[in-house]
Order: structure tokens, then sequence, then C-alpha cells
């Protein structure tokens, strides 16, 4: 019984601390504030998962978040709700202080868990191994309407709602090109930069494919923001 009765002092601790939070009533910084908007130029910390999650479906939090990043982008229209693979709260992506070999739409969580990698992830590793930043990311595109490797029948992928990247290689500033492809299983700079930046992914986002994981993935790093929580 003593127990029980603690836990439930606890709790209601827990639940009068949260709701002043959210009131307002206790000052608290922003980063470690869960309602908060996102600030990706923050480092990210335990309350960065939960924020990505609150932008699915609040388009103006999204906005708040991306504000704060050097992102370029254009809000889409939704499609019909009769779309086989309907989009809604989706952009373009552009390019920001890194250029993109193309546009690609996004969802608002996978455009600022781009955002965070960028700054927190790509970089760092760039400067570790190279002493010089990325100026360039390379991809094989993120919208498509289809299910997981193609197939005709079973779940749809996360390429079907925009939420997936697929990340094939890096220019540097001085002019090199690093390739998943090629350059994956090389033993020296590039090969230790892929691994870095495979790392950093996976603190972004939520499911990280690399060619670690299976032939399907030997020339990219497939980045998503769904359910599931995966590193390989």
């Amino acid at each position: 019984m003593r127990g029980s009765t603690l836990f439930l002092l606890l709790l209601l601790i827990c639940a009068g601390l949260a709701l002043s939070v959210w009131r307002g009533w206790l000052p608290l910084a922003n980063r470690w504030n869960p309602w908060a908007p996102l600030d990706v130029r923050e480092q990210p910390n335990l309350l960065t998962p939960f924020k990505l999650w609150r932008l699915q479906d609040d388009p103006t939090l999204c906005d708040q978040a991306l504000q704060t990043s050097t992102l370029r982008y254009t809000h889409q229209a939704d499609s019909g709700a009769d779309a086989k693979c309907p989009l809604t709260n989706t952009l373009r992506i552009q390019g920001a202080d890194v250029a993109l070999s193309s546009s690609f739409l996004s969802s608002c969580p996978l455009a600022v868990a781009y955002a965070l990698f960028d700054i927190h992830g790509l970089q760092p590793a760039a400067q570790a191994v190279f002493g010089q930043n990325v100026t360039q990311i390379d991809h094989l595109g993120s919208f498509a309407c289809r299910n997981v490797y193609n197939r005709s029948e079973g779940r749809l992928s996360q390429h079907a709602s925009a939420n997936a990247l697929d990340i094939a290689g890096f220019r540097l500033a001085d002019g090199r090109r690093i390739s998943v492809l090629k350059d994956w299983k090389d033993e020296g700079e590039n090969g230790k930069f892929l691994r870095l930046v495979r790392d950093g992914a996976c603190r972004q986002f939520n499911t990280v494919l690399s060619p670690d994981y299976n032939a399907a993935h030997r020339n990219h790093f497939h980045v998503d923001m769904g359910r599931w929580r995966v590193c390989r």
C-alpha cells in the first residue's frame, strides 16, 4: 500500500509539473520544454523525437521548426483523398547551405530531421575526417507510390508518403565525391566518413538502412521517419 501511495504521489507531481510547463507557469528553456517549437540549431536531446513526432499533423509547428534551419522549401498542395498514395503536409525541399542533386518531396518530420542531420551529423563527420564541409548531397529520390521493395503485395513503403529519402553520395568543398556504392568498403578516409555519416543519421532519423543491411541498399542510405527505429 505504501509503495502504491508513493507511486501515485510521484505521478501527481509529474502531472503538476507537466501542466505548469504547458501553461507557462514554470519557466523552462525551450530545448527542455516538450511543447516549445523544435529549434534545429540546438543540440538534439531526449525530447527531440517527441518534438519531431508532433510535426506530423501541425503545419504551423512545422514552419516554426523549419524557420530555424537554412532549408529552402515550398509547401505542396495536399493530394485528393482518393489518391492511392495521398500526401498531406508535404514540402518540396530545394536545398540549403548544402546543395542537392535535385529537389525532393518530403513530409514535415523528414524535412526537419534532414535539417538536424545536416547540422549535427553530416557536417561534423566531414570536418572530423576531411577538415572541410559537404557542399552537395546526391540522392535517388524520396516519393514513390509503391510497396516495400516494389512488391506487388504487402505494406506501402515510407517512400509512398514522402517520408523517406535515399542518399547516394556527397560532394566535398574541394570537389571530391564520396559514393556509397564505391566507397562503403573503403578502409581509408572515405569509408570512415560514410560510417560516421550513417551513425549520425541514426541519431536523427527513425530508420537508417545502409549497405550493411542488404544488397538492395548497396548504393545508398535509406533514411525515413516511420514508426520503427532501425539502425543498420
